[in-house]
């Protein structure tokens, strides 16, 4: 009789039993096929399958020390042998025995004396059984591994992606990198504290609040393609120049639409960045650009991208402008309440107010910054 033998290759049969000559018996038949360990009553049981892996477990019922069911339940409710077959064996059961036995988490019941092709039957069922399951779930755990794996590439490619047309707008000083710090910064905080209001929430999900805050940098980056010398200058614009400036939402709408062209399964993030994007000049009133779009036409994140740029044009130093104080600022957006802006957004901008200037006091522009027209 072999007592704990680590044969690669061979299924292990821990074996718990108070009859020595029953135990004996038992492992003889068994060891020529498997690993065998036993135990002779139940505590010895039960301190073998918390230190060792079995592929299946056979247990007398009737025990002096703790019976077969009662073992059996403790196995499974302590996840000693949660995914290990139980077979539980005595030389008298009846239906209700195999009831309780199977209530335990028995997978069999075999019956003394044992038929030794019955026997080998059934241990050869269920450790065929065992090892199928533990192969499906090694691949399981294999397949998440991968998805896991491929989820983050992809978040990688995305993060590439992204900042790589962060650098394009700020490769044109369009505005600051501090700007597009601050303002991601607002649209983050406007998002967590609507998406517990039930307007809000079906569409504030947490994955949303992530993509939208992803998205946010690129607001402006249709003006990459308005020219310097409207972009840049020194004064007022002309109606002309005005006009020309208010192309920037279409022509970032149109770049980011090229890009997800390019792509079979484009980025999560580049549907939010559209709305952002082609919407965030659009006000509440329906007197925006380009479409007039108004009220709840105007999609969430490109309403929440419009409070957070304003507040931050507001009070940070343009072409034609200087800045102006944060109490001014509030007041001016207090102002376009159901005019410009969301009611419901701006009352969260309110109440987040004395946050947004944390953040833009911890997010200064530079005195080297080179702001544009907005």
């Amino acid at each position: 009789m072999n007592e704990g033998c680590n044969e690669k290759g061979r299924a292990r049969i821990l074996i718990i039993d108070d009859t020595p000559d029953f135990l004996e018996l038992l492992a003889d038949l068994l060891e020529p096929t498997y690993e065998v360990m036993v135990a002779d009553n139940a505590k010895r049981g039960m301190a073998l399958a918390r230190t060792q892996k079995f592929d299946l477990i056979l247990l007398d019922i009737y025990m002096p020390d703790l019976n077969g069911y009662m073992l059996c339940e403790q196995l499974k409710k302590q996840s000693v042998a949660i995914d290990v077959p139980v077979v539980l064996m005595s030389g008298y059961i009846d239906a209700q025995g195999e009831a309780r036995a199977l209530d335990a988490g028995a997978a069999d019941c075999l019956y003394k004396p044992l038929d030794f092709d019955v026997l080998n039957s059934r241990v050869r069922s269920l450790i065929m059984r065992k090892i199928a399951v533990d192969r499906m779930r090694d691949r399981e755990v294999l397949l998440q591994e991968k998805l896991r794996q491929h989820t983050a590439h992809i978040e990688m490619v995305e993060q590439v992606a992204l900042q790589t047309l962060v650098n394009v707008i700020c490769a044109r000083d369009i505005e600051t990198g501090a700007h597009i710090v601050r303002t991601q910064a607002y649209v983050r905080m406007l998002a967590f504290h609507l998406a517990i209001q039930p307007r809000f929430a079906g569409e504030l999900t947490p994955k949303a609040i992530e993509l939208i805050s992803k998205s946010a940098p690129l607001h402006d980056i249709g003006k990459v393609a308005i020219p310097d010398h409207i972009l840049r200058k020194p004064g007022p614009l002309t109606p002309e120049e005005f006009s020309v400036m208010r192309t920037h939402p279409v022509l970032g709408l149109r770049a980011l639409q090229s890009v997800e062209r390019e792509h079979t399964d484009p980025p999560d993030f580049l549907r939010y960045a559209k709305d952002i994007v082609i919407a965030h000049h659009e006000k509440w009133d329906g007197s925006g650009y380009p479409y007039g779009l108004a009220g709840d036409l105007i999609p969430v994140a490109a309403r929440l991208m419009a409070v957070a740029d304003v507040y931050d044009a507001l009070i940070s130093r343009r072409v034609y402008k200087q800045s102006m104080s944060h109490e001014d600022a509030v007041q001016i957006m207090l102002n376009g309440s159901g005019s410009h802006f969301d009611p419901e957004i701006t009352a969260a901008f309110s109440a987040l107010a004395s946050q947004f200037s944390e953040v833009a006091a911890q997010h200064k522009d530079s005195d080297s910054a080179a702001p544009s027209h907005d």
